[in-house]
Formats: C-alpha cells, sequence, structure tokens
C-alpha cells in the first residue's frame, strides 16, 4: 500500500485519506471557509498526528462509525491532545469511548459553513453508522467497500440490505470513504456474480493497475458502485443475503 496521502475538493472541503494498519483508512476533512477539521475512524495516533500537524494541528472532531478496535483505538488519544470532541452513535455509546457529542440516525451537527449527518447503517454491526458530509461525502465505514460490503457480523440481511438502500438513495456523485483497501481482494467475487458486466471489467482492471504501483482505490463515487458492485445491486434482502453467504465462501 502507498502510505502516500491523497487529498481531493469536493464542495469547499478537503479530504485526505490517511493509510493505517495493514489495509485501514482513516479519513481527515477540513472544512475550507472556516478551516474546522474531522477525522473518521481513527485506528492509530501517529499517521493522523503526521497528517494533522501537516494541516495546521487543528482538530475539531473524531466521527466514528462502529466500535471495531480497527476504528476506535486512536479515537481517545487524539481527542486528549488536540481537545477535540469525539462523536457517535448514542445507541452504541457503550461500546465507544467516551462521547462528547452522542447523536442519533437523523440528527445533523454543524461542520463549519456545511452539516454532517449522520445516518443510520447497521448490518455489518448493529449500531453502525455512516455520516453524509454536505452533499456529496459519505463516510460509510465498513458498511460498504468498493466492489464489496462488510461482512455481516451482528445484522441480518433485512437491516444490512436496507442500509446499502440508504447509501445507494444518495446523489450519484457522492464521494465515498470507505475503512479498507479490500477492492482487489473483492475484484474476483464480483466478477463471478457479474462476468459480463463491461463497467465491472473496465473497473477491474483499473484496480490492478492500481494496486500494481501501489496506488489506493479510493475514495470512490457512488455512480461507480451502482454500475460495478454486486451488493447494491442486488434487488432483495434476499438476494442480498444470498450474495453475502456466498462471498464468506468464496
Amino acid at each position: 500500500m502507498s502510505d502516500e496521502a491523497a487529498t481531493v475538493m469536493v464542495d469547499g472541503i478537503a479530504v485526505t485519506r490517511i493509510a493505517m494498519l495493514s489495509d485501514n483508512y482513516a479519513w481527515l476533512l477540513r472544512e475550507t471557509a472556516s478551516g474546522m477539521v474531522a477525522m473518521i475512524d481513527p485506528a492509530e495516533v501517529a499517521p493522523a498526528q503526521a497528517v494533522i500537524d501537516q494541516a495546521g494541528g487543528r482538530l475539531d472532531f473524531v466521527l466514528l462509525t462502529h466500535h471495531h478496535d480497527d476504528h476506535i483505538a486512536g479515537a481517545a488519544a487524539l481527542v486528549a491532545q488536540y481537545g477535540a470532541k469525539l462523536v457517535g452513535n448514542a445507541a452504541d455509546a457503550a461500546r465507544l469511548p467516551a462521547l462528547d457529542v452522542a447523536m442519533q440516525p437523523g440528527d445533523v451537527m454543524g461542520f463549519g459553513d456545511t452539516e454532517i449527518r449522520m445516518m443510520e447503517s447497521s448490518g455489518h454491526t448493529i449500531g453502525h453508522v455512516a455520516y453524509v458530509i454536505g452533499r456529496r461525502i459519505a463516510a460509510v465505514g465498513d458498511t460498504l467497500f468498493s466492489l464489496g460490503c462488510g461482512r455481516m457480523f451482528e445484522g441480518n440481511p433485512a437491516q444490512f440490505y436496507a442500509s446499502l438502500g440508504r447509501i445507494a438513495a444518495l446523489p450519484a456523485d457522492t464521494l465515498l470513504l470507505c475503512g479498507h483497501e479490500y477492492t482487489k481482494g473483492n475484484v474476483g467475487f464480483a466478477l463471478s456474480v457479474e462476468p459480463e458486466n463491461a463497467a465491472l471489467r473496465a473497473r477491474a482492471a483499473e484496480v490492478e493497475a492500481l494496486r500494481a504501483r501501489g496506488a489506493a482505490t479510493l475514495p470512490v463515487r457512488l455512480s461507480d458502485e451502482l454500475a460495478t458492485n454486486p451488493f447494491l445491486r442486488a434487488r432483495s434482502a434476499d438476494e442480498f443475503g444470498r450474495l453475502r453467504a456466498a462471498k464468506d465462501r468464496f
């Protein structure tokens, strides 16, 4: 994996990808009008510190999508160091570090000149949430990966399918911030489901080229996932459940 932090601009928000552990990503968001800064799912402290300090040493919020250690392990230390507020799902507070801002799905918080909305995304875990930042950014944690989705550890197919439906209903040009670099590993199963999907075959070739040179495959546009991701393309909860079970055995 490339250890370079890549930044893209979306509607006045600078989005920086930060590689952590073996295949995790945390995401730094800076709202340029106000200078406010938020970080999504920091698994480690040192890589986060390096990017925060390079960006000016400010951190206002740490946002957590779910309770797994590879998404929260660095959160408490970063909150203490930078005086940030820790944000998470009130319903899952018992499994998260102590929250300063306990939100519920549908709640909105200010982020400079824009807003961050918490969205229910249970399935990988119960209480998993996504964050919709402004109009065209969504931090989806482990609910959705490029060409795949998270394992169904705690939820059921109906819950998970409903969560994917909420993501699919976002604007097609939404930039998806996923929690792991799993895309290359997801290619084979996706192609086994839709071998004649031309968009998927093109994405598979792109992913192979990116990973061959150590480049990341994320973030990704929702429109690309709608055209290629078998889990987003499932037409019912039952079909999703069959796909998820097949992927577990693949």
